[in-house]
C-alpha cells in the first residue's frame, strides 16, 4: 500500500528577538507550537528555543499552508514586528531520526507545563548571554579593567588566605607560561569557605583579573559566572543549571565558573553529586571552578575537600569573618573615600550600631560596614544642615542617632541601676556579685571567680536592660576592657549546614571579647539528649569552651524563662558549672507597673494630671491571671500602651493643627481600649435582668 512521503518544515526566529520576549508569559516557540498543535495531522517537535521541525505528509499539508498558518499567527500576537526580518523557513524531506517513535505522549499538568516554560526562559536568558559576550570586543576593557589587581587585592581588609593564593599565582606565571603548562593551572578547582554577603564576587572578579593579566589564560570579557545547585534530592534536577552552565563553556575565552555547593555539603558522596564532578571534570579546558561553602570550621572543609579530591584537584580558601580591627580598618577606609574623619568618641557608638546589626545573625561583612558609614555620613549631612555648618568629621552624637538602643552616657552604671523601678532585690543581687569581684581582684592570691551568669524571669521583667547596666558597671570597675554589649537569641548561634555552627559561635564570641554577650532564648539551643542532628548542640559546646578559655575576659549571660533555663541546665553539666550566679527576675507589681508608666509619659511629653488617675485605675484593676501568667510582658506591655497612647495624641494633634503633643485622659482611654488591652481589663458585673 502506497505511504504518503513524510515532509519536514522548519522555523527558525533571530536570537536577539526572542531574547527581547524573554519575560512573555510564554515564549514564542511555545506559542507557535500551540497553534500548529490544532492541526492534529502535523508532528511538531522541537529542538531549541528558537527553531522548531514539523512534520507532516503530502497527503495532509503544504509547504505553503504551514508558512500561512504561521505568518498570520505572527501579525496577530506580535503586529509591531515584521515576521519576514524575525522567521525563516526551510524545507525538506524527513529523516529517520525526525520519525516520531508512535509512543503516545504522556499529557503534561498545569504545574508541569509552567515549570517546563519557566526553565525554558532561564536557559534561554542563559544562551542569549553567552551570544552577546562572543559578539563582543575582547579588548574594550574598561578603565576599571586595566587597572593592577594586584594592588587592590594587598589592600583588601583579611582574607589572608586568598591574598596568598594571589602571590602564589604570581610566582609561578612565568614558569607556566616557559614550560606551555598552562593546562596544569587551568584545570586547578577552588574551594571558597565564605559567609554570605561577605564579597565572594568581588573576590571571584579579582582573581579572574589576575589570572587573565598574567596571560595565564584567555579570559572573557564577562569573566565570571555563578551558580548554585538547587536543594538535595535523589535526582540529577538540582544540578541542572549548573550543567547548563558547563555546557555553554569555551575553550578559546575562559570563565570562573563559581557553583555554590552548600546544600550539598554533607552528601558530597551521592552518586548524582559524583556524576556532576564528572561533569566538571569533562569541561576542566573551558572553565576554572570554584565551589562555594559558608565559612565553615576547618575540618569540615578538609572533609569536602577530600571528597571533591577524588576526581579534581582542589585548593581550599578560608575568608574568616572581619574582626574588630578589620572593620575599624574597613570604615576609616570607607570614611576617607567620602572625604569624612571621625572623632575618638565616635567609634563606641559605631561598634554600638555595629553590634545591632550582628544582633539578628546576618551581619554581611565589608557591605556592612559600608552601610553604616552611609548612614553616618547622611546623619552628618542632616546635622550640619541644622546647624548651618559645613563639618565633615563624624562626632559621638552623630553616631549615637544612629543607634537604637543608647544608655544615659552621663550616668555611671550603679546611677542607672538605682533609676530602675521595682528591682530592688535586683540590685542589692547585683552589688553583691561586683563585690565578690572586686574583691578577688584586690586579693592576688585568691582566683578570680568565673563570672557568667544566667537571668531567669518572664518577659519585659528587665533582664536586658539590667545586662546592658552590668556591662557598663565592669567596664567601670575595669573588670571589661570594652564593656559593649552584644545581643543575641539563642538560635542565632547555629547555622544552617553541617561545619557551618562551631565558626559561627567562635566568631560571635570573638566579638564580644572583653564586653557582655547577652544570649536571649537560651533554652532554644537545647532541643533534649535524643535530638543528635540539632546544631544547638554544637554550638553549646563551642559556648562552653569559649566561656572557660575566655574566662576572664567577656561575660556571658543567658537569660529566660525559669523552667527552660532549668531544663538546659540540666541537660548541660559543664555549662551549669560555668555560670555560677543566678539572678531571678520577678513580675512587676501593678504599682510598679504604673509607676513605669508614668515614668515614660514624664520623661516624653507634657501630660494632664487626669491622664495619670486613668492610668492609675486601669493597673491597680488588672486581672489577677494577666499579670501572673506565664506570657503576661510586664513592662514591655506597659511601653505598648505608652506608644499606643502616644499614638492616639499625635493623631489628635495632628487633626487639630497643633505642632506640641500633651498626654490627655481621652489619648490613654481610647489606646487602653484597644483589643490588646481592653482583653486584660475585667468585666464589672451587672446587678439584675
Amino acid at each position: 500500500m502506497f505511504e504518503p512521503k513524510k515532509k519536514k518544515f522548519i522555523v527558525e526566529l533571530d536570537s536577539n528577538w526572542v531574547l527581547q520576549h524573554r519575560n512573555d508569559d510564554e515564549l514564542p516557540i511555545a506559542a507557535m507550537k500551540a497553534e500548529l498543535s490544532k492541526d492534529k495531522t502535523l508532528i511538531i517537535k522541537e529542538s531549541s528555543l528558537t527553531s522548531m521541525t514539523i512534520i507532516y505528509t503530502e497527503d495532509t499539508a503544504d509547504y505553503s499552508g504551514i508558512k500561512g498558518v504561521l505568518m498570520r499567527f505572527f501579525k496577530n500576537r506580535y503586529p509591531e514586528d515584521k515576521p519576514n526580518e524575525i522567521m525563516s523557513f526551510k524545507s525538506g524531506i524527513a529523516d529517520d531520526e525526525d520519525q516520531p517513535d508512535n509512543k503516545p505522549e504522556k499529557s503534561e499538568t498545569d504545574e508541569e507545563t509552567r515549570e517546563k516554560i519557566e526553565r525554558r526562559r532561564r536557559e534561554l536568558i542563559r544562551r542569549m548571554s553567552e551570544l552577546e559576550e562572543d559578539d563582543e570586543d575582547e579588548d574594550s576593557d574598561s578603565s576599571e579593567n586595566t587597572s593592577d589587581p594586584i594592588e587592590k587585592i594587598n589592600a583588601l581588609v583579611g582574607a589572608t588566605e586568598f591574598k596568598a593564593l594571589a602571590k602564589e599565582i604570581i610566582d609561578i606565571a612565568d614558569e607556566i607560561k616557559s614550560t606551555d603548562t598552562y593546562e596544569v593551572f587551568t584545570n586547578q578547582c577552588y574551594l571558597f569557605s565564605i559567609g554570605d554577603g561577605c564579597g565572594l564576587t568581588t573576590y571571584l572578579e579579582l582573581f579572574a583579573k589576575l589570572v587573565s593579566d598574567k596571560k595565564l589564560c584567555n579570559m572573557s570579557s564577562r569573566p565570571v559566572r555563578e551558580e548554585r545547585l538547587g536543594a538535595y534530592r535523589e535526582s540529577a534536577e538540582p544540578f541542572e543549571d549548573a550543567n547548563r552552565a558547563l555546557s555553554n563553556g569555551s575553550t578559546k575565552n575562559l570563565k570562573v565558573l563559581c557553583i555554590d555547593i552548600s546544600e550539598w555539603m554533607d552528601k558530597t558522596d551521592n552518586r548524582f553529586f559524583k556524576q556532576f564532578l564528572r561533569a566538571v571534570e569533562k569541561h576542566a579546558d573551558e572553565y576554572i571552578v570554584v565551589f562555594r561553602v559558608p565559612f565553615v570550621d576547618k575540618d569540615i572543609l578538609a572533609r569536602i575537600k577530600y571528597s571533591l579530591s577524588d576526581l579534581l584537584s582542589v585548593r581550599a580558601v578560608s575568608f574568616p569573618p572581619l574582626s574588630q580591627e578589620e572593620i575599624k580598618t574597613c570604615a576609616e577606609a570607607e570614611l576617607k573615600r567620602y572625604k569624612f574623619s571621625i572623632t575618638k568618641t565616635a567609634w563606641k557608638y559605631f561598634f554600638d550600631r555595629i553590634s545591632e546589626e550582628k544582633s539578628d545573625g546576618k551581619f554581611y561583612g565589608v557591605n556592612t560596614v559600608k552601610k553604616v558609614i552611609r548612614e553616618l555620613v547622611y546623619q552628618k549631612h542632616i546635622a550640619n544642615s541644622q546647624k548651618q555648618t559645613k563639618s565633615k568629621q563624624i562626632t559621638m552624637n552623630d553616631a549615637k542617632a544612629l543607634c537604637d538602643n543608647v544608655s544615659d552616657s552621663n550616668l555611671t552604671g550603679a546611677e542607672q541601676l538605682d533609676k530602675l523601678i521595682g528591682v530592688e532585690g535586683i540590685k542589692k543581687r547585683v552589688e553583691e556579685i561586683i563585690a565578690q569581684i572586686e574583691l578577688s581582684m584586690k586579693d592576688g592570691s585568691a582566683q578570680r571567680p568565673c563570672i557568667h551568669m544566667r537571668f531567669v524571669g518572664n518577659p519585659g521583667t528587665g533582664k536586658t536592660t539590667v545586662a546592658r547596666i552590668i556591662g557598663k558597671i565592669l567596664k567601670e570597675k575595669r573588670v571589661l576592657r570594652v564593656g559593649a554589649f552584644f545581643e543575641y537569641a539563642g538560635r542565632d548561634f547555629c547555622g544552617r549546614y553541617i561545619g557551618e555552627t562551631a565558626p559561627k559561635t567562635a566568631s560571635i564570641c570573638r566579638d564580644a571579647y572583653g564586653s557582655v554577650l547577652f544570649i536571649d532564648e537560651a533554652y532554644s539551643l537545647y532541643r533534649g539528649e535524643g535530638d543528635t542532628k540539632d546544631f544547638g548542640r554544637e554550638a553549646i559546646d563551642t559556648l562552653i569552651a569559649e566561656m572557660e578559655n575566655h574566662r576572664n575576659d567577656f561575660v556571658v549571660i543567658m537569660a529566660g524563662y525559669h523552667n527552660n533555663m532549668d531544663k538546659l541546665m540540666g541537660g548541660n553539666l559543664g555549662l551549669a558549672s560555668r555560670m555560677p550566679y543566678t539572678i531571678e527576675f520577678p513580675n512587676f507589681t501593678r504599682e510598679q507597673l504604673y509607676d513605669i508608666f508614668v515614668s515614660m509619659a514624664k520623661n516624653k511629653f507634657k501630660c494632664e494630671n487626669s491622664l495619670f488617675d486613668a492610668a492609675h485605675d486601669f493597673f491597680i484593676n488588672l486581672p489577677e491571671d494577666t499579670v501572673s501568667s506565664k506570657d503576661f510582658s510586664n513592662a514591655r506591655y506597659v511601653r505598648n500602651l505608652f506608644e499606643r497612647t502616644w499614638a492616639k495624641a499625635a493623631m489628635r494633634c495632628q487633626l487639630n493643627g497643633k505642632a506640641d503633643i500633651i498626654l490627655t485622659r481621652d489619648d490613654f482611654e481610647h489606646a487602653s481600649a484597644d483589643k490588646e488591652f481592653a482583653n486584660n481589663i475585667p468585666k464589672k458585673t451587672r446587678i439584675g435582668f
